[in-house]
């Protein structure tokens, strides 16, 4: 796993726990509670979102949406294969690479139970690369959980190379 290392101090650590509890307070207000001027918040907000520490995403609150979510643990001997179709099927939220007995992590979504089944059962049960299959249905959610969700299922079996054909939902 590569990672960059991005130092932060108090200052930029007490920013961003204030962005994450109020995300909609301004400059002006962020700096009077750090005890900065406004536009050395700005200036470090900046830093921050430029280095890829902070983020801004919008999605749909998973806790809060009629959707059943699962999550899927693989062991795989093509990872990459698998981390490529995560970013094409808008039934997958996000993967995660794993060190142990499963080496991929997938969450899924869909407004049905049987749609994670028959995807869990067309993309991985069925592949040979693919050794283990296990499926866990989330029940509940303790917070917020916010995450990047495509409501255009058409675009499943959109993609030219095939991977994410449209008909692992049926």
């Amino acid at each position: 796993m590569s990672s960059k290392i991005f130092k932060i101090d108090e200052v930029d650590r007490n920013i961003i726990q204030l962005v994450q509890n109020e995300p909609t307070l301004t400059h002006t207000e962020i700096a009077k509670k750090v005890n900065r001027s406004q536009p050395t918040v700005g200036m470090r907000i900046k830093k921050l979102e430029s280095s890829g520490v902070l983020k801004f995403q919008a999605g749909i609150n998973i806790k809060t949406m009629d959707l059943f979510l699962g999550r899927v643990e693989i062991q795989t001997l093509q990872p990459r294969k698998i981390l490529d179709l995560v970013k094409k099927c808008p039934y997958m939220l996000n993967a995660f690479r794993l060190s142990g007995t499963s080496n991929i992590s997938i969450l899924l979504v869909g407004p049905k139970f049987e749609y994670l089944d028959n995807i869990v059962n067309h993309h991985f049960r069925k592949n040979p690369n693919i050794t283990n299959v296990y499926l866990d249905i989330i029940t509940d959610v303790e917070n917020d959980f916010v995450l990047p969700f495509d409501f255009d299922y058409e675009k499943c079996g959109a993609q030219p190379d095939g991977e994410c054909c449209g008909k692992c939902t049926r």
